[in-house]
């Protein structure tokens, strides 16, 4: 594992609002927001070096060792406080596959695992290692609660947490416990009041400026008011999108796939098409969602409310952990036949969506979001995210040459929950993009069919590149 010294995911005791939400939402079963980062392996570790690599692990991401702690009648947002009773073997556990199993067990088994609560009074987090698929190979499974961070977040945790040998690395540092108090209920209350006392003359001073600024510039002032109006506007409306009642059904079970893409025939296919991999990443599900309406004797609708992330990180964050996201909405072109047209109109929709003034209003909202009882803002926020018939995600992936407890990643594929019909995640591994579809049965009724559909998506934008390879449906 890597030898640095310095946690690579810093400790820290104050959630951040955005984080505060998405604690508070997880108390309504429809809205939990769990993340499950994937990576399958060469071979299954030996058990007690996967132990011992996860005892460094979590001395090196503190954070994994903090539970959350709520103030007083929930008054307030809540904290970070070292776990006095932190338990490794709680939180990693491992499980066989039924003998002759394959793809289709392990995904009925992700999906059990990815749904089941996690434990709100213990660290936030669980791993499952499945051995028992095809050729030895094994699956690393990793499900953490979005409050302790988003996909580039693990995505930089896990490269920094891996080997890049596969030998043992016994004069590996291993770092003292860091110190994380122990905070409680009181203690965070206590916290909350010192915090808001120092927030009173930040917002004052930014007031300040900000009609300092209105004064010395008026017109420019009442302009930049009034773009940042329209733009909120259009930001927190209804879902965009004409939407399908075929996809309108939602329940609290989720079912997992995965999809096989060749990445770089993938990309050569995009620029063949004056877009980017991103453009035509989101074609390809819109040409699947097109599909899967045909195939089930449905007219396909103009355009389905769509979300994805977008990062908000800078230069000097991009190794940062916990979540630096805001949401984006578009009405996504499913009935566009053309796969090119397609592209150039999502490219449209998507870098209008990215400029957006108000992108970001969840975080501008988060602070007094954040302190609103859980069925409140449940009631405030799961409209945004219910009435979406699709949440896509592009997360950047980790190069090759890397080891966990001595087996080789050989690649990483991830899912997450939204309320949306799908959360379907796009991760590249060296030369193969991974696509993670994991959906909502009551809103897809047929998945063998939309699996199918969806794998048609991709091979039409491959298409696009004479001779290029053929997506695969994984289980």
């Amino acid at each position: 594992m890597n030898d640095a010294i310095d946690p690579v995911w810093p400790t820290t005791t104050g959630m951040n609002p955005f984080e505060s939400v998405m604690w508070r939402l997880d108390a309504a079963p429809m809205l939990r927001v769990p993340t499950l980062s994937c990576e399958e392996l060469d071979t299954v570790p030996d058990w007690d070096r996967f132990l011992a690599a996860h005892e460094w692990a979590v001395r090196m991401a503190p954070q994994f060792r903090l539970k959350v702690v709520e103030p007083p009648l929930g008054l307030g947002t809540p904290r970070w406080t070292v776990d006095p009773h932190f338990d490794l073997s709680f939180h990693i556990r491992r499980q066989r596959l039924p003998e002759g199993g394959g793809w289709p067990e392990l995904f009925e088994a992700l999906g059990q695992f990815f749904t089941t609560p996690l434990d709100r009074s213990r660290p936030l987090w669980e791993i499952v290692l499945y051995s028992g698929l095809p050729e030895g190979r094994a699956v690393y499974a990793l499900k953490m609660h979005h409050s302790m961070g988003d996909g580039f977040a693990v995505m930089h945790l896990l490269s920094r947490l891996h080997s890049r040998t596969r030998e043992p690395s016994p004069d590996k540092p291993l770092p003292g416990d860091l110190p994380a108090p122990e905070l409680s209920e009181v203690d965070a209350l206590r916290h909350q009041i010192i915090e808001d006392a120092s927030i009173v003359p930040s917002v004052a001073t930014k007031i300040g400026s900000a009609a300092l600024r209105t004064v010395t510039n008026p017109v420019g002032g009442l302009k930049a008011t009034a773009r940042y109006a329209a733009s909120l506007k259009r930001v927190v409306a209804p879902p965009v999108g004409s939407g399908s009642p075929l996809l309108a059904g939602r329940s609290m079970s989720m079912r997992l796939s995965l999809i096989d893409v060749p990445f770089s025939d993938f990309r050569a296919a995009a620029k063949a098409a004056g877009g980017s991999v991103n453009d035509a990443y989101l074609a390809a599900l819109f040409g699947g969602y097109r599909r899967y309406h045909e195939a089930m004797g449905v007219e396909p609708p103009e355009s389905i409310p769509t979300g994805f992330p977008i990062s908000l990180r800078k230069a000097d964050e991009a190794a940062s952990g916990g979540n630096r996201i805001a949401a984006a909405r578009i009405p996504g072109p499913v009935a566009e036949a053309d796969p090119v047209q397609r592209i150039a109109r999502i490219r449209e929709l998507t870098q209008a969506a990215r400029n957006e003034p108000a992108v970001d209003v969840m975080g501008v909202a988060s602070p007094a979001l954040a302190r609103l009882p859980s069925p409140v803002l449940a009631a405030a926020v799961g409209p945004l995210t219910a009435g979406l018939q699709l949440m896509a995600s592009n997360v950047p992936g980790i190069g090759p040459g890397h080891y966990l407890a001595g087996a080789e990643v050989l690649r990483f594929f991830g899912y997450g929950r939204s309320g949306a019909a799908a959360l379907i995640t796009f991760i590249t591994s060296g030369d193969l993009a991974s696509v993670g579809v994991g959906f909502d049965p009551a809103a897809i009724t047929e998945p063998k069919l939309f699996l199918d559909c969806m794998v048609e998506g991709f091979a039409e934008i491959l298409d696009l590149h004479p001779g290029s390879g053929k997506p695969v449906l994984r289980g």
